[in-house]
């Protein structure tokens, strides 16, 4: 007991920014070790199919993340809370449950399938930009000179990277060639910021944990049915490989649990300014990850997007620096909230 109460009140005097970058680390992490996980999957082959393939692991993946969210949300899961939604907070629910649970991961771990990490995270940046020209619009939001230059800047970037640096399998759009892998993830990120936008406006009647779980679950049974309608039963033959749970298990430990808390324990006394630090460093330590677990090496077009990237991050982050009312503000969220804070992708 002594030594636990011991190792409790080192924890809590770990400052917040120390918190917060071993979870921006995690997070950055999560798409290198997917690749790699299943990279090492097919060097285990059973019956000749891969036991760690992209299905099962985000299958598999979001049953681990359930199981913390609902640790977190369950007091929201109340009949009395539940019977106070309407027929319509329930639709609009599925459709945003189907969308951003089931269909922008599947899009993602597809990308991941046809082009690489570093692509994926400067083309992903898509989505924040395309959720403050949405929160503009529908949600009133105010966006000063900085952040709006930032966005511009970031935008053509991802646009350079998209355009020069795409992965083998092309298609012709407007008579210019992508990658295949650069348009599922640039479809990702759009249905991601419509869903981000839409969810701010559904958590104005409807709890936080119902809209997470729900839609947790929800993505879940929608890829598993989309899955087997698309590639039949046996693509989940392998499903209940203690070979699979054994790495799914080490991966929500670290990726989904360890990230989080580490998370979580950062935003208690987390200040604005390094909170938009977090939010700046992750698309850059995503890129390093990439070159560490998988050994990719950045293309003349991924620096140039990258770098036109950095400068729109900067320019966002002055922005973000600029609307806050001090240096030292605190961040002020909830554990509950800080579940719903943009920080890129943090696993499945």
């Amino acid at each position: 007991m002594k030594v636990a109460n011991k190792i409790y009140n080192i924890l809590i005097r770990v400052p917040s920014p120390i918190y917060l970058g071993i979870a921006v680390l995690i997070f950055a992490a999560s798409n290198s070790v997917t690749r790699k996980i299943v990279e090492i999957g097919e060097n285990h082959a059973i019956n000749g199919r891969n036991p760690i393939s992209l299905c099962n692991v985000l299958f598999v993946g979001n049953i681990c993340a359930l199981g913390l969210m609902t640790l977190i949300f369950y007091k929201d899961w109340q009949p009395h809370i539940l019977k106070n939604l309407t027929r319509k907070d329930w639709i609009s629910l599925t459709i945003t449950g189907i969308l951003s649970g089931a269909i922008a991961p599947a899009l993602i771990f597809a990308a991941l399938e046809q082009t690489n990490v570093t692509n994926i995270v400067i083309i992903g940046r898509i989505e924040p930009i395309l959720t403050l020209v949405l929160s503009v619009w529908l949600l009133n939001s105010r966006v000063n000179f900085w952040a709006s230059g930032g966005a511009l800047i970031s935008l053509i970037g991802v646009i350079v990277t998209a355009f020069l640096g795409s992965s083998e399998q092309m298609m012709t759009m407007g008579g210019f060639q992508i990658g295949k892998g650069e348009i599922f993830v640039a479809i990702a990120a759009i249905i991601g910021s419509i869903s981000t936008v839409f969810g701010k406006l559904q958590l104005q009647s409807i709890p936080l944990g119902i809209y997470t779980i729900y839609r947790n679950i929800l993505g879940t049974v929608i890829f598993f049915l989309l899955a087997i309608w698309l590639y039949g039963l046996n693509h989940f033959a392998e499903v209940f490989s203690p070979f699979l749970w054994q790495w799914m298990l080490i991966y929500a430990a670290i990726i989904v649990v360890m990230g989080q808390l580490c998370w979580l324990a950062g935003l208690k006394n987390a200040t604005s300014s390094e909170l938009n630090l977090a939010n700046l460093f992750n698309p850059i330590a995503a890129i390093i990850m990439a070159f560490l677990i998988l050994g990719e090496v950045p293309t003349l077009a991924q620096y140039l997007g990258g770098s036109l990237l950095f400068i729109g991050l900067i320019l966002g982050f002055v922005g973000n620096l600029h609307e806050a009312k001090t240096s030292r503000e605190l961040a002020k969220l909830s554990p509950r909230e800080a579940m719903e804070k943009p920080i890129g992708f943090r696993g499945v």
